[in-house]
């Protein structure tokens, strides 16, 4: 992997495809943003999903994660865990029928699912393994903020990475850690990541793209334009005015 000054750097993945001779009937195929030859163009170090619940940014990263490697309900090539459920997952099925294209193929790397980090946890206790990728102690041990921030301190480098909701467990000022430290990975272009996040916070992050999955379609759209964005400042700029019509008779 060339990198600091070197050439490619990331993105390294730059392409994603659906394979029509691999789609079948039904979910997780029948979802609208899947339809009409989809296509995922990967074009900066830092890409954030956007969309409401059910739009399918989950069973879309569960899909690429599985494709690249690691584990459908989360971990890394070296540490995956609840094989059976991963071959029953959406992402396991959508991944199957996912062609990637590579400018440098990368191995090192992890996925982040906010919702399995606790079943990961448990089950990198019960292999045996050190904790010295995690900061030398049991993510079990820590909060659920705490040990989430562990990972993305001691276990992310060089790499490629897969981030399902990472501010699920985050306050705002541990939102702002990670954010450093995707500055510090991504500036040296030594790092990729791919997030499905609700948090202002990340949305933010310098130089991302933004994809929205809202409304059936694909699309790139500003910082400013996204929901969560606007209805944070909404809320932000009066919040008695914004409670009082949500909450009128």
């Amino acid at each position: 992997m060339r990198s600091r000054h070197g050439t490619p750097g990331s993105p390294f993945l730059t392409h994603i495809a659906l394979r029509d001779d691999r789609v079948s009937p039904g979910y997780p195929f029948d979802l609208p943003v899947l339809r009409d030859g989809f296509q995922l163009e990967l074009t900066t170090p830092v890409t954030i999903l956007v969309g409401e619940n059910g739009s399918g940014k989950s069973t879309l990263l569960e899909a690429m994660a599985w494709a690249v490697g690691f584990g459908a309900h989360g971990g890394s090539r070296d540490h995956r865990f609840d094989a059976d459920a991963d071959a029953d997952a959406d992402g396991h099925v959508l991944g199957r029928a996912l062609r990637l294209g590579w400018r440098q193929r990368v191995t090192n790397g992890f996925f982040h699912r906010a919702e399995t980090f606790y079943n990961f946890a448990t089950a990198l206790e019960q292999s045996g393994s050190t904790f010295a990728r995690y900061g030398g102690e049991s993510l079990h041990t820590r909060s659920h903020g705490e040990a989430f921030l562990a990972l993305f301190e001691h276990r992310f480098e060089d790499g490629f990475y897969i981030l399902d909701e990472p501010e699920a467990a985050l306050s705002p000022q541990r939102q702002l850690a990670l954010m450093r430290i995707l500055h510090d990975l991504t500036v040296p272009r030594t790092a990729q990541f791919v997030i499905a996040t609700h948090s202002p916070f990340l949305l933010a992050f310098p130089g991302t793209t933004i994809l929205s999955l809202d409304g059936g379609q694909l699309r790139e759209v500003r910082y400013d334009e996204t929901e969560h964005v606007q209805l944070t400042r909404s809320f932000l700029e009066s919040p008695e005015r914004f409670l009082r019509h949500l909450l009128a008779d």
